[in-house]
């Protein structure tokens, strides 16, 4: 006989069916569902490993999980990251500073112009001129004039 590696309780047991059946879940939450489906069914790691096509080691610690700390192991706990360094606020004035005349002597904003200003107005401590491109991306802004006028020669 093989060995029943967890218990399903009936309400999580019931809860992984219902979940599972729903097609739209994150492939890592469902191959987590599947296996403890399986491991419930009496299957082995091995048969489960070679079903999910996981390492043996991987089913070992869910199944483990599974016992500590029920079906909350299902979900992808936060991940800690870099925080991030720039609020929306800084992100707007810089677009807004990008938006605005250039200085003096300057036909446009160049991206390390605008970080160089945005450090001097005391915006943020210091940006590098990447980062000021990013920013203007994702705001969809561009620096190019798009004015299509007499040109000033």
């Amino acid at each position: 006989m093989k060995k029943q590696h967890i218990s399903l309780t009936d309400l999580d047991l019931e809860y992984l069916q219902g979940l599972l059946s729903k097609g739209t879940l994150k492939v890592r939450k469902q191959k987590r569902g599947q296996a403890l489906l399986e491991l419930n069914r009496g299957k082995t790691y091995t048969e489960v490993c070679t079903q999910l096509h996981v390492s043996y080691p991987t089913v070992w610690s869910w199944a483990q999980k599974y016992n500590s700390d029920g079906l909350g192991f299902l979900d992808d706990k936060p991940r800690s990251g870099r925080p991030v360094g720039i609020s929306v606020e800084q992100r707007a004035k810089i677009t807004s500073l990008a938006c605005s005349n250039p200085p003096e002597g300057y036909a446009r904003w160049s991206l390390r112009l605008l970080a160089d200003r945005v450090v001097e107005l005391g915006l943020v401590d210091h940006i590098s001129h990447n980062h000021v491109g990013e920013i203007l991306k994702k705001m969809n802004c561009s620096l190019t004039e798009k004015d299509n006028g007499p040109s000033a020669k």
